[in-house]
């Protein structure tokens, strides 16, 4: 493995927004008059974009007509754009292994389910939009990660061959996504999964963090140059 670029999920990887999608959820569910979902709810349903967490916060005993669903991802959209930030952090070794990964010379982006216009202003507000250059979000290109086009986006953007980005997640999502578009996956054990814990067996290596991330990625290095 020779990198010379690395791209990052967001949601659940970079950062822990499940509070503040919870919230959106909440206040849409209130709005439609819907049973509420609690927050281990929301945090299984996150994981393939926006639109499908709204549909799996009102399918119970079937899912929801096309138009209740559009009414319902309408509300979200407010709402969440309320909170989007407020109650967001950033997961440690984070800072730490984005400051590493830019010292070392690597281009860097973000490839996100989440739509664009929530996607740059959480970069904005939780300080860190200036790491990456550049952002993928789920609505950047026709289809959204397991498909491997958001990768491969990136990886034009970046000027990089896909197999020489690492692509860095927590989820099967990413793993199908980065194996999809011939780039290596390291994954992270923390994040948001749809229930579905990531298996080192899956992907080329499981980390604690961004940081072990990153001195992986350095070993690998090395070991090519013996």
């Amino acid at each position: 493995m020779y990198f010379q670029s690395v791209t990052f999920d967001l949601d659940g990887t970079l950062l822990d927004t499940i509070a503040d999608l919870a919230e959106a959820c909440r206040l849409m569910l209130t709005e439609l008059g819907e049973p509420p979902r609690t927050p281990d709810e929301v945090h299984s349903f996150v994981g393939k974009g926006m639109a499908v967490l709204v549909e799996r916060c009102l399918t119970r005993d079937r899912a929801p007509a096309a138009e209740y669903l559009a009414a319902a991802i309408a509300s979200f959209k407010r709402h969440y754009t309320e909170v989007n930030g407020r109650q967001t952090s950033i997961y440690p070794g984070v800072l730490e292994g984005l400051e590493a990964w830019r010292n070392g010379g690597f281009r860097m982006g973000v490839v996100t389910n989440k739509p664009a216009i929530f996607t740059e202003a959480l970069l904005e507000r939780m300080g860190i939009a200036d790491f990456f250059d550049v952002v993928v979000s789920g609505d950047t290109t026709e289809h959204k990660k397991p498909h491997p086009e958001p990768i491969l986006h990136a990886c034009r953007w970046l000027g990089v061959e896909p197999a020489h980005n690492l692509h860095v997640g927590d989820s099967k999502n990413d793993i199908e996504a980065a194996r999809a578009a011939g780039c290596a996956a390291f994954c992270v054990p923390y994040g948001y999964n749809e229930g579905v814990p990531v298996d080192s067996a899956e992907c080329d290596a499981l980390v604690s963090d961004l940081l072990a991330a990153y001195r992986l990625a350095l070993t690998f290095q090395d070991l090519k140059h013996q």
